[in-house]
């Protein structure tokens, strides 16, 4: 059996987004150490629990310290080094970048990356600072490809950029999954509840998920359907688009949205909403989306890559242009007009789709073919 390394650059991922894959990688006898920066001891206990070994790193996730980021690259060489891993899974920019270059220099046998979105650095730029900002991050990626034998991604748009910029060279094994995938048992079909329609976005507070656009939208359809309801769950964040709270504090107090500030548990949300919106202007796979679907919601988000894949030929919902709060409204009051069997249906589609096309548990399986395969 191997000795895997799973690295990102939030110890709540550890459990959110990779506790099943963990789980099943520990199950099949392999020996997993679980990376990220500190966090909870809540956290650390249930991956002792599981059996996985934590390891944490000095990571600044949102920083741009190139000093800050050259000692994070010494400190992977030394870990990598000291556990001697057989594979290192890396998922999001830092972790794969550094995650990388540190696993060819400590020369860990096979480095995989996952792809989970490109995020802040790869949007299109609004001035010179975020141009360099590009530029930088995709020479990191393009040096980093290097070291790098597996590449996940989780939608065809990512897999295009990468190839159109010369990041996949014919070395690379690439394999295409559907996101990290959604636990179907943990989140169980529920039936849609009587009552106003009520709208829910769930997401990290940042620009580029589409919160203001979520906002407008929803004050916008209040003035004609003060009945309806616009929660929205998540916390704030020190990226550099993040939403200030003072933001969230206006738009709650004119009456726009009701705000839940971030939840250890989305279910309930989820069980009580109608309708998951999420205006994000591009994911990896977006998971808040495939948890709503797997609880049988209808979904409305937007035409962006990770994110339009979730809403096939608009079976199960709608898709809105990017970045535009009047579609956004528009798709909100087409709902508000359809029958409730109508919505219904298009959770019973959501339902389906999750069944058929996210089950994590078909897709933790893919991951761990291709890793023990390779080493």
């Amino acid at each position: 059996m191997s000795r895997i390394i799973i690295f990102g650059s939030l110890a709540e991922s550890l459990l959110n987004f990779r506790g099943d894959l963990i789980r099943h990688l520990l199950a099949q006898g392999h020996e997993v150490f679980a990376m990220a920066p500190e966090g909870s001891a809540a956290i650390d206990a249930q991956l002792a629990a599981w059996g996985a070994k934590r390891v944490t790193v000095q990571l600044d996730r949102t920083g741009s310290s190139i000093v800050t980021d050259l000692r994070l690259l010494r400190e992977l060489v030394r870990v990598f080094r000291r556990i001697r891993p057989d594979t290192v899974l890396a998922y999001t920019i830092k972790p794969v970048v550094y995650g990388s270059m540190a696993a060819r220099m400590a020369g860990v046998r096979t480095m995989a990356a996952m792809i989970t979105g490109l995020g802040f650095a790869f949007a299109p730029p609004a001035n010179l600072k975020q141009r360099l900002v590009r530029l930088f991050a995709r020479a990191l990626y393009r040096v980093a490809m290097h070291c790098t034998d597996i590449v996940f991604f989780q939608n065809p748009d990512d897999e295009a950029d990468f190839r159109g910029g010369g990041m996949v060279r014919p070395t690379h094994r690439v394999v295409r999954i559907h996101g990290s995938g959604v636990n179907l048992t943990r989140f169980a079909a529920q039936p849609v509840r009587g009552g106003p329609m009520r709208f829910l976005m769930v997401a990290r507070l940042l620009v580029d998920k589409g919160v203001r656009e979520y906002i407008a939208a929803a004050a916008s359809v209040r003035q004609s359907h003060p009945e309806a309801r616009f929660h929205l769950v998540g916390p704030f964040d020190s990226n550099p688009s993040a939403i200030s709270a003072e933001e969230i504090t206006a738009a709650t107090a004119h009456g726009a949205i009701e705000f839940h500030g971030p939840a250890q548990d989305v279910r309930p949300h989820l069980a009580d909403c109608h309708v998951y919106v999420l205006p994000s202007y591009r994911e990896g796979m977006p998971r808040s989306v495939l948890e709503a679907m797997a609880v049988g919601r209808a979904i409305i988000t937007t035409d962006a890559p990770g994110c339009r894949e979730t809403v096939p030929s608009e079976r199960n919902g709608i898709l809105v242009p990017v970045r535009d709060s009047v579609g956004l409204a528009n798709a909100m009051l087409r709902l508000l007009a359809m029958p409730a069997e109508t919505i219904e249906r298009m959770g019973v589609a959501s339902r389906e789709l999750a069944e058929s096309k996210y089950d994590v548990t078909a897709i933790n399986a893919t991951i761990s073919d291709t890793l023990t395969a390779h080493a």
